[in-house]
């Protein structure tokens, strides 16, 4: 009899097992989906996040609901870009009464500063220098180890493992722009989220808008981009996941640059997209410059 009930005791453990397991994985949330893949990478099993702004989301105009107030309020750690990215979040954070403890992933960057001075003093988009997204990791992981100490050999393991990944990457980028050829090194985009890439990498960005989607490119800011695609023969012209395509339009228009493939800046694509990861999107960024740049 005894014998019977065995199987059945342990079906029993394991299916009540489940939900206790799952109630016990720390919840986290992050400001946007470049972030959110980090901690989900770092965290793996013992993690559940979350991410307030999408996929394809624009971070800058992002819009809280009382969902995502209560988000923050179940969660036990929260991570945010910093560098004044989410405009929005104090006042999420006050409205939610979290006494969850406040993650600054770019606290170890040197920021570099906003151009166009349309906004921000200082550029947000860090995470474009692979070398910072490393600083990101490095702080994410010490933040999931505080919070939940007995995970912390687990969050040192992954960030190492994730960090040899992102050290691969860098490599193939500068190995890739290498192969430019220097004169056609030169990008338009939308909003001005490339800073960081092109100071570390030797790219050239011009955007008509300033780093935030929020700000208006200007009339005179517009003619001038167009000016400057016709003098240098710049190739061609790249939108992002996150604008409005008629700016990039018109400059194309006017100039006889041709639209480049689709950019991931602020935000990662949907699950099964091209740039569903922060590792994908740098490729899939690398693979359109490449394309559109090289003879």
């Amino acid at each position: 009899m005894f014998g019977r009930l065995v199987p059945i005791l342990v079906i029993y453990l394991a299916r009540s097992a489940g939900p206790a397991l799952a109630a016990d994985k720390l919840k986290a949330v992050a400001s946007f989906t470049i972030l959110a893949d980090f901690v989900r990478e770092i965290g793996g099993e013992r993690v559940e996040v979350a991410s307030l702004v999408g996929p394809d989301a624009d971070a800058h105009s992002f819009q809280p609901s009382p969902a995502d107030a209560r988000r923050i309020k179940e969660a036990r750690l929260v991570v945010v870009n910093g560098l004044g990215f989410e405009g929005w979040i104090d006042r999420l954070l006050r409205a939610s009464g979290s006494t969850a403890p406040i993650l600054v992933a770019s606290a170890g960057v040197t920021p570099i500063k906003g151009r166009g001075g349309h906004d921000h003093d200082v550029d947000p988009h860090a995470w474009q220098d692979v070398g910072n997204a490393k600083l990101y990791v490095a702080a994410i992981g010490d933040g999931l180890a505080k919070a939940d100490p007995d995970g912390r050999g687990t969050y040192q393991a992954n960030a190492a493992r994730y960090t040899a990944q992102l050290e691969d990457l860098e490599r193939d980028i500068r190995e890739s722009v290498a192969a430019i050829p220097p004169a056609r090194r030169e990008v338009i985009t939308t909003h001005d989220a490339f800073g960081y890439f092109g100071r570390t990498y030797g790219l050239t960005f011009t955007a008509p808008q300033g780093v935030s989607t929020d700000s208006e490119a200007t009339a005179a800011d517009v003619a001038r981009i167009i000016r400057q695609v016709k003098a240098r023969k710049v190739p061609a012209v790249f939108l992002e996941n996150v604008s409005d395509r008629r700016l990039a339009d018109r400059i194309a228009a006017e100039s006889g640059a041709r639209i480049g493939a689709r950019l991931y800046s602020d935000a990662l694509s949907p699950p099964g997209g091209p740039a569903a990861t922060y590792l994908a999107m740098m490729r899939q960024n690398l693979a359109a410059f490449r394309a559109a740049l090289g003879d």
